[in-house]
């Protein structure tokens, strides 16, 4: 490279890294008014872990949307496009599809019969301590694999962005995201945790329709051009559209995707950050409407992957993306810069700052809701119901939440910084895993099943969680593979990544077995008024 081209690189450089910086500064301080601004509204408990239940359904909606397309979603599915075409697609599909499973099992009866966190409904005929301590404990571990895929991305990306290479930047940029959501829900709670969501929610759908209309501007608006573009590029020829690419190769392989797919599908109607946004509405009515408005949303922004995934292999190009991340996860960055003009163009290094801003954003707000799930858990069912016995005041349990954030915070990017080099992929697939084997259960035997002990409910969420994670711990995962955890060792003896195909059987068997062989007797009257709850809304808070 000559002097003059190596002086323009550098300058083009620059100036992308003054944008985005310029860019995640701006979002920083706005979300960090928006939060001040809401904790000056919160004055009770309802406030800090419902947002007062003030708003709308399509406000929830938008909120719900924020929580749900988090780094795995923008970044993950594009890069899984782009380098596996269909079968990468499924990824989409999964997601959507589970929208359709909380629509339809959790979200109304939820609403109704709780107040603000999954165990409200556990604990409602059953034993108080012994459930929440189960849901308090499981709650807290799917949020921190959720969280620690999180902070991981906004390390890998943030040192990408800004051309830092080495450890050191990565990890200050793991303190710093960890450090952020800390501020937003200890200051802010539920209401300014809902409003960054909005606000994220909002640009990441424009920014992903901005870049939907360039690519297809770029082939006539014509899909059918596109795809075949992305088919010649990805030097598969016509297989790339077809499925087998990544999961057709072995009868295991297979198995991987039918256990991923379970786990996608069944997993979200037992995420804690997601279940919590059901409590922020003031009616049964505005609970159904938010999560139409959700799959409307989230609907909407899965197909648009299919033209980001696509696009990255017609226009960058697999060998590009790998050659920047081998799980394909710069495919979306690489491809704004590509729509802007290409790299060392100032449209080309702008766009990328915007979209790198936006996945940033995207990063934080999804941290911010998992954190304030996991630290209302444990001030709602472990400190004030099992530790404090029923008898915390309002303001002592909003303040061990507040104290939670903080442990929980520092917990994460404690684990975060040694988990650098983890596939983050694996992580949010596990966390749906744990979420479906361990929360969806014992949920939905109490919602309806008249007969359902605690001695079932505790047997659900401690097989559950305890299978999956197990699972994991034995799986290529951790060992066996040059991209496991412990690359260099080999002590894995289950053959599939994800573990829902065994686990979540696991979580529902457990619940059964422990119900039948447990001498308690489930109180009749008590499922009635619970049944009577969640169909009609009766007596909800």
């Amino acid at each position: 490279m000559s002097p003059l081209a190596t002086a323009l690189a550098a300058g083009s450089a620059g100036q992308h890294r003054v944008l985005t910086l310029s860019l995640f500064g701006l979002f920083v301080l706005a979300t960090l008014g928006i939060t001040v601004w809401a904790g000056r509204q919160t004055k009770d408990a309802a406030d800090f872990y419902a947002g007062g239940r003030g708003f709308t359904g399509f406000q929830n909606g938008l909120a719900i949307s924020g929580d749900y397309m988090s780094a795995a979603s923008f970044l993950g599915i594009a890069g899984a496009i782009a380098l596996f075409g269909y079968d990468g697609f499924l990824y989409s599909i999964g997601f959507l599809v589970a929208w359709l499973v909380a629509l339809l099992l959790v979200a109304e009866p939820l609403r109704n019969s709780g107040r603000y966190t999954m165990a409200d409904v556990l604990a409602f005929r059953m034993r108080q301590r012994p459930v929440r301590t189960a849901a308090g404990v499981s709650t807290i571990v799917v949020s921190i694999f959720y969280l620690l895929a999180q902070m991981v991305g906004a390390g890998s990306l943030v040192a990408l962005l800004l051309g830092v290479s080495g450890d050191g930047p990565k990890r200050w940029t793991i303190v710093a995201v960890g450090a952020l959501m800390v501020v937003y829900v200890a200051v802010g709670g539920m209401k300014g945790t809902t409003w960054v969501q909005i606000v994220k929610a909002v640009l990441l759908i424009a920014g992903t329709a901005l870049m939907t209309v360039l690519v297809l501007a770029r082939f006539h608006f014509n899909p059918s051009e596109l795809l075949g573009a992305a088919a010649e590029a990805s030097g598969k020829g016509a297989a790339f559209l077809e499925p087998g690419l990544k999961y057709g190769a072995t009868g295991t392989s297979k198995l991987d995707f039918l256990s991923l797919g379970i786990a996608l599908v069944l997993g979200t109607a037992g995420l804690p950050h997601i279940l919590v946004r059901f409590y922020t509405v003031p009616t049964a009515r505005a609970a159904r409407k938010s999560v139409l408005w959700a799959i409307g949303i989230i609907g909407g922004f899965y197909l648009m992957t299919l033209a980001l995934g696509f696009g990255a292999a017609a226009l960058v190009g697999p060998k590009t993306i790998k050659a920047s991340n081998a799980a394909g996860n710069t495919a979306a960055p690489l491809l704004a810069e590509e729509l802007g003009g290409g790299a060392g163009t100032t449209g080309g290094a702008a766009l990328l700052a915007v979209i790198s801003a936006v996945a940033f954003a995207t990063i934080l707000a999804v941290v911010a809701g998992l954190t304030l799930a996991s630290s209302a858990s444990f001030a709602h069912d472990l400190w004030a119901n099992v530790i404090r016995r029923g008898k915390a005041t309002e303001k002592e349990e909003v303040r061990s939440a507040k104290l939670a954030a903080v442990a929980i915070g520092a917990l994460s990017i404690g684990l975060a910084l040694f988990a650098d080099k983890l596939n983050t992929a694996a992580l949010v697939a596990l966390a749906f895993a744990v979420a479906a084997s361990a929360n969806l259960p014992t949920l939905l035997y109490s919602l309806f099943w008249k007969r359902f002990t605690t001695a079932g409910a505790v047997s659900s969420v401690y097989a559950g969680l305890t299978s999956s994670v197990l699972l994991v711990v034995f799986s290529t995962v951790v060992s066996g593979k040059p991209t496991s955890l412990l690359p260099h060792s080999d002590f894995h003896w289950f053959p599939l990544e994800n573990p829902g195909l065994v686990s979540i059987p696991i979580g529902f068997l457990a619940g059964w077995i422990g119900t039948l062989l447990s001498s308690e007797k489930a109180d009749p009257a008590k499922y009635a008024e619970l049944e009577v709850r969640s169909l009609t809304g009766l007596g909800a808070h």
